[in-house]
């Protein structure tokens, strides 16, 4: 009854929507058995797959939406320390840098303790006659401040290291060389953390929508990009890939399987001079993996176009890299972009309020292999028809010549004939 079949829908589409970017679902309703799911409507299903989300490889802002989960071998991250002080989070990173600093300015304080109370300067506190390691050097707060002075080189001048203090010579050695490279590592790791190119990543911006529509007599997928800073990306280039799961001829099953998509590396087209809003084309020919794809089989697809824009930021030289997707619902069909370049009094301006905007064109909604096919099927009666008629005119040729040759026999038979009856 149809109460039933509205409950199967319902836990059907529960567990099917459930996007990887949602919280975690802490109940879990009854999976259906197989032959209920087999009875349900063919139709009611289509609807519960198409209100189905699909989970993204790569999200919208450029996030890869992987995670790396059982790792063993974790000591690689330690191998490789500065790569991960600078993949780590702001809040981690300044709490290491601070941690870092903190506890070397408190050993090499307790090793200055430690010297000032096995020599007995601290039991001699105020004797002129005494000669300490360190003047002034009272107790470990002391001892603490001698020790940021010296790695910071700050130098007050109030704490001083005396000439008849061989182990705290030895000690002022070590500590000038151990903060030289505690300074160089983390002022380094901070330097590359601030310089990171990802904030540039943030002003390239991808049209929110794919669309597929002719482009002179041709199916095309095309999607823009465009940056919003008046400083360029140099050597710009794009990428597409196709995710899509696949399986072999031997039965074998790949998933997420990536398929380069041509946007113009053949031609020189992937490098772009990208000053103002450009418009990405893929070309659907027999080299494409849309190429037997129509507008009705669009809708049935589980894929994922992943777009990769990469360059060297001009005012740095460091290689920034874009990136941002697009799932079956938005490949737009029968669409185009709007136009956003106008020419000014001497100038060109970009209207970025019509960058994501695009309108409805003429499109055939077969795929481009049949569009093809048929292109090639009205060529062909033209070619056929000329071909025709040159028989044709052959062949009236050839029987008025046959006919010329048989008058002429027959006149030269009759006289023969005339000659031999005189």
């Amino acid at each position: 009854d149809l109460t039933s079949t509205s409950s199967m829908i319902l836990f059907l589409a529960a567990p099917m929507e459930q996007d990887v970017e949602s919280p975690a679902v802490t109940t879990r309703k009854p999976k259906l058995p197989k032959q209920a799911r087999e009875d349900l409507p063919k139709q009611l299903v289509d609807q519960v797959r198409a209100k189905r989300k699909i989970q993204r490889y790569v999200r919208k802002d450029g996030k890869c939406n992987v995670h790396h989960g059982n790792v063993q071998e974790t000591y690689r991250y330690l191998t490789d320390i500065f790569t991960t002080l600078v993949d780590l989070k702001w809040r981690f990173n300044l709490f290491i840098f601070v941690l870092v600093y903190t506890v070397t300015w408190l050993l090499f304080g307790f090793a200055w303790w430690l010297i000032a109370y096995v020599r007995g300067d601290l039991e001699h506190i105020g004797d002129n006659q005494w000669t300490p390691c360190v003047n002034n050097l009272n107790g470990f707060v002391s001892a603490f401040l001698f020790s940021i002075e010296t790695e910071t080189t700050i130098g007050y001048g109030y704490r001083v290291i005396t000439d008849q203090c061989p182990e705290g010579i030895l000690l002022l050695l070590i500590q000038s060389v151990l903060g030289s490279i505690v300074n160089a590592f983390m002022v380094g790791c901070m330097f590359v953390k601030i310089s990171q190119p990802k904030k540039r990543a943030e002003t390239l911006v991808f049209s929110t929508s794919a669309v597929i529509s002719v482009r002179d007599g041709r199916l095309c997928l095309m999607f823009r990009v465009g940056d919003l800073r008046n400083s360029h990306i140099v050597e710009a280039s794009i990428r597409a890939k196709l995710i899509k799961s696949k399986q072999t001829k031997e039965g074998e099953f790949i998933p997420l399987n990536q398929t380069d998509m041509n946007v113009g590396y053949d031609t020189g087209d992937d490098r772009l001079f990208l000053v103002s809003p450009l418009i990405i084309c893929h070309e659907i020919n027999q080299n494409s993996p849309f190429w037997e794809i129509s507008q009705a089989d669009l809708d049935k697809e589980d894929l994922e176009i992943v777009v990769i824009l990469e360059g060297m930021v001009e005012a740095t030289g460091m290689t920034c890299q874009a990136r941002s997707s697009y799932v079956t619902s938005e490949i737009k069909w029968g669409y185009r972009f709007m136009p956003v370049l106008t020419l000014e009094d001497g100038f060109y301006e970009v209207d970025y309020n019509s960058f994501h905007d695009i309108h409805e064109t003429n499109t055939p909604s077969c795929s481009a292999r049949e569009l093809t096919e048929m292109n090639c099927r009205a060529r062909l009666p033209l070619t056929w028809s000329v071909a025709s008629k040159l028989s044709h005119t052959t062949t009236l040729v050839t029987q008025e010549e046959g006919l010329e040759e048989q008058t002429e026999r027959n006149g030269d038979i009759a006289n023969i004939e005339s000659e031999s009856k005189v």
